[in-house]
């Protein structure tokens, strides 16, 4: 079942590229006391993700967080290395947090599983978006297949 608005984040860890390596991050360390806008993507370096998805967080982060929230960020079923290195090329810097759920526990918690298994891809996780006040779901927007509207920083922004 997909995670619905009225929900609590599922408390699971991310790991997130630090200067020293690949970290853990908690569930309260990000969403705790916060308003977040999460959302995920079927992987780093395909190509909705890269020429729309992420640019259009980065290109207005600055009237998202003039909403109130605290942290934008992005995760994939990727390992922290390749999201380190999505980030550093998507030119995100302190805009967009980069979290990597390499295996897809939190994907799977929040019921946002997309399997392309057929395809040669495996396990990903569905394009979504949605906002998070102080670890509770407030929003989600699913996108259907091959879709990209309801997830886009754009359509957020109007939500917030």
């Amino acid at each position: 079942m997909t995670i619905s608005a009225g929900d609590s984040i599922p408390q699971i860890d991310f790991t997130t590229m630090t200067a020293d390596g690949p970290g853990p991050i908690s569930a309260d360390d990000i969403f705790k006391g916060k308003k977040v806008v999460l959302f995920g993507l079927p992987g780093a370096f395909t190509p909705t993700c890269s020429a729309k998805h992420v640019p259009g967080y980065v290109e207005h982060a600055a009237a998202i967080k003039a909403k109130g929230v605290d942290t934008i960020a992005c995760m994939a079923v990727n390992d922290a290395f390749v999201m380190g290195a999505w980030g550093k090329d998507q030119n995100v810097g302190d805009q967009v947090l980069m979290l990597a759920d390499g295996s897809h526990k939190f994907t799977d918690a929040a019921g946002l599983v997309l399997d392309l298994t057929e395809r040669g891809l495996g396990v990903r996780c569905e394009r979504f978006a949605m906002i998070v006040d102080n670890g509770v779901v407030s929003a989600i927007h699913v996108e259907g297949p091959g879709e990209f509207e309801v997830s886009s920083a754009e359509y957020i922004l109007g939500q917030l």
